[in-house]
């Protein structure tokens, strides 16, 4: 029930992009919405109808291609688009500034494909044209998916002009962004790697003030004869600050280097403390700790 309430949502955002800011702005899209949207700036049809019958038309000749799942799913999203394009065209007009029309048009195209993407299904179209050939020909997948988008979108030139043709790249790259924070979320994770000589002092401590799930990866010793072993922790990166005063009020010496990562799950992640609370265990953890801070104030 909850991907069909995202097909529903998603489907909406996306009719929205392409009936309320596109269309009225002379903009185009990737894709068979973008040939229709092309076919509407030139000739007058309505997208309703040709996004409907392109997209079940791809959709009856490949699904054999597509997974039984995708294909129930499809069937539910590519006419309810259609529907929604129907009540949604022509009760705008167009917007004066059309850089910000290709702001909103990549927005909603994002939040819309995100949250069909989320749900399984798809909006048929070029996306079942690239299964097809990489069937019968072994064409890759994502390359051949994006050739033919970018055909359709080269060709505005001809209908919307050149510069148009730019703005809808514009919305295309920003839809692109959009799509990927709906699909991975927000909040960018950061992956810590500490080298410490108080390995387990460390270690001990992030378990208990961040709640945070670490990894000791043994290392060999230095040419010193120092044995400085390697922490490996994720944490959300508003956390990140807190743990690297933790990590300095052990170890003043130890060698941090972070990484942004996009997705994190499973573990303890999820169940981390927030980084306000103060859950020391170690009471000398915790005299270091405020003495730092002290100290800092201080100065």
């Amino acid at each position: 029930m909850k991907n069909y309430l995202f097909l529903i949502i998603g489907t909406f955002f996306f009719a929205v992009s392409v009936a309320i800011f596109a269309m009225p702005n002379s903009l185009a899209e990737g894709g068979v919405p973008g040939l229709a949207l092309l076919m509407y700036h030139g000739i007058g049809i309505s997208p309703a109808l040709t996004t409907f019958i392109i997209n079940a038309a791809t959709l009856l000749i490949g699904y054999r291609y597509l997974p039984k799942d995708m294909i129930v799913k499809s069937i539910v999203t590519i006419p309810l688009f259609s529907i929604f394009i129907y009540i949604l065209e022509d009760s705008v007009s167009g917007i004066p500034d059309p850089l910000l029309a290709a702001l909103f048009t990549g927005v909603f195209t994002g939040i819309g494909f995100g949250l069909i993407f989320r749900s399984g299904s798809t909006t048929g179209g070029t996306s079942t044209i690239a299964r097809m050939l990489n069937y019968k020909f072994g064409w890759e997948l994502t390359g051949t998916n994006f050739v033919l988008d970018a055909a359709i979108v080269i060709s505005g030139v001809f209908v919307i002009g050149p510069l148009y043709t730019m703005y809808t790249i514009l919305a295309l790259f920003i839809g692109k962004r959009v799509t990927d924070y709906v699909l991975e979320g927000f909040e960018s994770k950061k992956v810590v790697h500490i080298f410490s000589q108080k390995t387990e002092e460390v270690e001990k401590a992030i378990q208990t003030n961040l709640g945070a799930h670490t990894t000791v990866l043994t290392a060999k010793k230095n040419d010193d004869g120092i044995e400085e072993n390697l922490i490996y922790v994720a944490i959300p990166k508003q956390r990140l600050f807190y743990l690297k005063k933790l990590v300095q009020s052990i170890d003043e010496t130890a060698f941090t280097v972070v990484h942004t990562v996009k997705d994190v799950t499973g573990g303890s992640f999820a169940e981390a403390h927030h980084p306000g609370q103060k859950t020391f265990r170690d009471n000398k953890i915790e005299q270091r700790y405020y003495k730092n801070q002290a100290d800092e104030e201080n100065m």
